[in-house]
């Protein structure tokens, strides 16, 4: 992607289709009169003298509880520096999407027009009556030191500042475990600190805590070693300047078990590395560039445990790892601040998460066999589920344990369950979908890559690196809309109907003749039909000179379906094909089916449906827990389609007695877990969260799966082909680019699946 059309996007993300990331949204019914007279006057009366009685009452009856500001002034944006406070707010907003997204905690982002440390102290400490925490961001050093350490003295509620302290709860996690796997000892280990400002400066201090010995670090800064006889030293640096004979960072790197890089790219050389003890432990920790890249060192030290601030290597030290589950934990005990116990707590619980056994979904979105302890995995990755269940209970535990909590957690059982409903916010299986895709990039064909949203969708999979695109189309279109859009990767392009494809042509009619002779078709016809762009591109599927497939933008799904059905083959043991819609609401992912393909299935289509749905569902990593929606409760009705749906039921129950599925059920029971275990507790569905509704005609889930896409702006992925050999899906007319790209990272994914079952 060309660094102009880089900037034009980030522009047009934050520009459109409203300006900025984030918005605030009513929690309570407003649509009468009624409502209205409740949520102001006169009924706010009620609450507002309740809160002047007790102060403590502004938890219960406002959102303070689950607010945090993330506040900056602008003097160190990261890899910006000191732009002010107008610059810095989408950095701001995209702070709070992360708290949001990772643990539901809503944000107002505060920009602050005030240098002086004073002045900025006041402002912080006159607004924060709004707030249950604030999470400082982007203050330059030294200040942000004196900033956080009056208001967490002056303020009753936690108060952190990310930049310190997110880095070095992270990288103190991943040092306990590399330390332990190398056999060390904390307490004796050399460690050399390139960086001295607030984030290496928190790093170090943790550090010490953790056990590490002061007198074994040494400091650098950009002037080299940081001495105890260098004339001029903030006290920050003081605090750990050395009195040893050492002036450079490549003299400091001699012996060192240790290296802590929070400075700037390639300071770091081959032969430091090799100066350094036996099996050395390296954090280098600058973004983009570390201060050694990961190849060069790996390549360099076969004992070295390696980890940088990058997602694309092993160990990544990111913030997102803490601060939301950090912030999360301190707001449910209602703690009055996060201290050195908390922070403590979150490394020793990132550390023993990184030691248990990994979840099949986490290795799945890495493309692991199985992620497992060790020097490439020493910290939990970011789209590891367990983060939400497990960080937060710790923090929580360790404000209580050290008396800052003002409403511990009796029932930890509950809790952990609150947690989990938590998970559900933002839309993170599209995250991981896209992650997981770029693991093993596949050749997806674009169909109808001569239609302009088509090919920005194309674009977008190739500069995000999700997949591979084969462009098909008119070949003078195509790459008209390319010099349009400023499309400027190297991607193939194939025009069905040109003579430069006539030998390919041939070659995938002659193909499918041999496959279709004996079902009325003529080796002329065959080949006259691979002029056609969906025939052709379903055929470079079926002669492996393509990964997977998608069309169906520019053409009604009817149409689209039949070509697909000729060419591609169905799974073994499979008599009929389905689809489902994956449909990422509030509440988590709902997996929709049959949405576009059966039009009244049996009972035994019914059953072929939930195998096939509960075998996608089971790829995204998760456990398919079925309902069999109908407009009845358990036999409450007589008709047709109940019957049906008790006959799949009874049939599933029999012969796959472990599968979790039951039905004939109403959405709003299936749905609503309180209103199922009080009606019927019998149901094998009790206790659990569905995530896949099987519907008894296409009707029915076609309907629901568009309501939900429009009346709750739910996003969808889908439909899903289920039940052919090949990874082959068709989008629905008219789709949107970011649908297109989704549906591609799935298909990308369908065919890394299906290359690891061959």
């Amino acid at each position: 992607m060309s660094d102009s059309r880089k900037r034009h996007e980030a522009l047009l993300y934050h520009a459109k289709p409203k300006p900025g990331k984030i918005e605030v949204i009513p929690t309570k019914k407003y649509a009468t009169q009624h409502d209205l007279a409740l949520a102001y006057s006169p009924g706010v009366a009620e609450p507002c003298l309740e809160i002047a009685k007790d102060k403590n009452n502004v938890y219960k009856y406002t959102a303070k509880g689950n607010l945090v500001a993330v506040i900056s002034n602008g003097t160190a944006v990261l890899g910006l520096g000191d732009i002010g406070p107008e610059a810095s707010k989408p950095v701001m907003e995209g702070k709070g999407l992360l708290f949001k997204i990772f643990a539901d905690i809503d944000v107002f982002d505060i920009e602050v027009d005030a240098t002086d440390v004073d002045k900025f102290i006041e402002t912080v400490k006159a607004i924060a009556p709004t707030f249950g925490g604030i999470n400082l961001e982007d203050i330059k050093a030294p200040e942000a030191f004196e900033i956080e350490r009056r208001l967490k003295e002056e303020l009753n509620i936690p108060v952190m500042h990310d930049d310190q302290h997110g880095t070095a709860i992270i990288s103190a996690a991943a040092l306990k475990n590399a330390i332990e796997i190398t056999k060390k000892d904390i307490s004796k280990v050399k460690i050399v600190v390139n960086g001295a400002g607030a984030a290496a400066i928190s790093c170090t201090r943790l550090y010490v805590k953790l056990g590490a010995n002061k007198e074994n670090i040494i400091m650098c800064d950009s002037k080299g070693v940081i001495r105890k006889d260098r004339a001029t030293l903030t006290s920050q640096k003081a605090e750990f300047a050395t009195s040893k004979d050492v002036n450079t960072l490549e003299e400091a790197m001699h012996n060192a078990d240790v290296f802590i890089g929070l400075s700037m790219g390639n300071v770091v050389s081959p032969e430091m590395l090799l100066s350094m003890a036996n099996d050395p432990i390296v954090f280098a920790m600058a973004n983009p560039d570390p201060e050694i890249e990961y190849d060069v060192a790996i390549n360099t030290r076969e004992d070295i445990i390696m980890a940088t601030g990058r997602s694309d290597h092993p160990n990544q030290v990111n913030n997102v790892l803490g601060f939301p589950f950090i912030f999360r934990g301190a707001l449910d005990v209602r703690a009055t601040k996060i201290n050195e116990e908390m922070k403590l707590a979150a490394v020793h619980a990132l550390a023993n998460l990184a030691k248990k056994s990994v979840p099949e979904q986490v290795n799945i979105v890495y493309d692991e066999v199985s992620l497992s302890f060790g020097k490439e995995y020493i910290i939990p990755k970011p789209f590891d589920p367990r983060l939400i269940y497990e960080i937060p209970p710790a923090i929580a535990k360790a404000a209580m344990d050290s008396g800052v909590a003002l409403e511990p957690i009796e029932d930890w059982d509950r809790y952990r369950e609150q947690l989990m409903e938590r998970s559900g916010s933002g839309s993170k299986e599209i995250r991981l979908l896209h992650n997981r895709a770029k693991n093993n990039l596949k050749r997806i064909v674009f169909a109808e890559a001569d239609h302009l949203d088509v090919l920005k969708a194309a674009q977008r999979v190739h500069d995000e690196k999700i997949g591979k695109p084969i462009l098909l189309g008119r070949k003078d279109l195509i790459l008209a809309l390319k010099e349009e859009i400023g499309f400027t990767g190297d991607v193939p392009i194939f025009d069905p109907k040109t003579d430069e494809e006539e030998e390919r042509r041939n070659r995938f009619g002659k193909a499918y003749w041999t496959r279709r002779q004996r079902k009325g078709k003529t080796l002329s016809q065959a080949t006259k039909l691979m002029r056609e762009r969906n025939y052709f591109a379903a055929m470079m599927v079926n002669e492996n000179e393509a990964d997977a497939l998608i069309t169906g933008y520019s053409r009604p799904y009817p149409t689209v379906v039949k070509p697909i059905l000729e060419l591609i083959e169905k799974d073994k043991s499979i008599s009929k094909i389905a689809a489902c819609n994956l449909m990422l609401t509030k509440q988590g992912p709902l997996f929709l089916a049959d949405t576009t393909i059966n039009l009244n299935p049996t009972a035994k289509d019914l059953v072929k449906i939930t195998q096939m749905t509960s075998k996608l569902v089971k790829m995204f990593g998760m456990k398919p827990n079925v309902a069999m929606i109908s407009f009845s409760n358990f036999g409450s009705s007589s008709s047709e389609t109940s019957k049906k749906i008790n006959e799949a039921v009874s049939f599933i129950h029999r012969h796959y007695p472990k599968a979790n599925v039951d039905g004939e059920i109403q959405a709003d029971f299936a749905l609503n877990r309180e209103m199922l275990e009080k009606e019927f507790p019998f149901s094998k569905l009790n206790g659990q969260k569905v995530n896949v509704l099987i519907f008894p005609n296409l009707e029915s889930a076609n309907i629901t799966y568009k309501l939900l896409k429009e009346v709750n702006k739910a996003e969808s992925i889908g439909p899903v082909i289920l039940g052919l050999s090949k990874a082959v899906h068709i989008l629905q007319l008219g789709c949107s680019v970011d649908e297109m790209v989704n549906m591609a990272a799935l298909a990308c994914v369908d065919a890394q699946q299906r290359e690891k079952n061959k």
